[in-house]
């Protein structure tokens, strides 16, 4: 069906019309006039209707561009077919750390070893695919946090942002409770449904403004739920000159304060010390938090206004090239 967004516009159309009927007439300049003699042959031959007739479609063609001027100004649109959405009623904000430390390569993806932040991006990428129906945000924090994307339903979108963050974009340190506060400020705006933050990071709370934990407090009063990751292998083999040695490259992850910050938001605390173990834990989050609650009603529309609108811009060119014509003619 055919939808009008501003349909009050099509009161414009009696216009012109009453235009020429308050608006007084241009007086004819009679010093403008021209003077030939043989002025009664002259008249003969121009007594004719044809102009008369002419000017009338000419005026019927005006008033036609006019019309098709106004319908385009009222927007109209096609509406589709209604097309069910499953919306769950969460607003679901991913907290990715981008911390020098997350340039650490101890995750296997494909065969390949590969630092923290791809192996984060692969898995977190395929969870937001996954979330139809929830409004999706995207945080990204190093010394600083950053809304990277706001909530929406765009799910490509956010997917499309969190590939292309890349380490030391927000800062080398890490500010988990800024990201924590960042999260509650925007998710405060949306008091609609519930409120889920799921906080990926490698290290221990080294920059910021707010405390972790306070902004765990400041969380839990506002309703938010918080599911902490830990990323980092607990073992890797390192080479140097005197050989190789084997290091913790997760000696820096505070598993102490993510926990805290879980449990006082009523979340959970989840350690991914491989790709295998990241994949469980976003399985855990899908059941955790099921998708699909109830359902929309969502009308997909298209843009009618350009047909209108070329319609009226050619009748226009039309009238203008006749009115050339006609003075040329005269002119000869």
């Amino acid at each position: 069906m055919i939808q009008f967004e501003w349909p009050w516009i099509f009161i414009l159309i009696p216009l012109p019309w009453l235009m020429r009927i308050f608006l007084p007439a241009v007086a004819p300049r009679e010093d403008a006039a021209l003077r030939v003699p043989f002025m009664e042959e002259f008249g003969e031959a121009t007594s004719g209707t044809r102009p008369i007739k002419i000017g009338r479609a000419i005026l019927w063609i005006a008033l036609l561009a006019w019309i098709l001027l106004v319908l385009a100004s009222t927007r109209p649109q096609w509406l589709g077919d209604p097309i069910v959405l499953p919306v769950s009623g969460r607003n679901l904000m991913l907290a990715v750390d981008l911390s020098g430390s997350m340039e650490v390569e101890d995750f296997e993806l494909n065969g390949k070893m590969v630092n923290r932040l791809l192996a984060t991006q692969a898995v977190a990428g395929a969870f937001i695919e996954r979330r139809i129906g929830d409004r999706l945000g995207l945080i990204l924090f190093g010394r600083q946090a950053y809304l990277q994307t706001p909530l929406t339903f765009d799910r490509e979108t956010v997917q499309t942002l969190l590939y292309e963050a890349v380490i030391g974009l927000a800062g080398q340190e890490t500010a988990i409770g800024d990201a924590i506060g960042l999260a509650v400020k925007r998710l405060r705006k949306n008091d609609d449904g519930q409120r889920v933050l799921i906080l990926l990071t490698d290290g221990a709370n080294t920059a910021g403004e707010v405390e972790p934990l306070k902004a765990a407090d400041l969380a839990a009063a506002e309703s938010l739920k918080i599911y902490t990751i830990g990323i980092g292998a607990d073992e890797m083999t390192v080479r140097s000159l005197f050989g190789s040695r084997k290091v913790n490259p997760s000696r820096d992850l505070d598993e102490k304060t993510l926990t805290a910050i879980a449990e006082k938001t009523g979340g959970r605390y989840f350690r991914a010390r491989d790709t295998t173990e990241f994949l469980q834990i976003y399985q855990v989050l899908d059941e955790l938090e099921p998708i699909e609650q109830e359902k929309q009603l969502f009308r997909p529309s298209r843009a009618l206004f350009p047909w209108p609108l070329g319609g009226a811009f050619v009748i226009a060119g039309i009238l203008l090239l006749s009115r050339s014509f006609t003075r040329r003619s005269r002119d000869s």
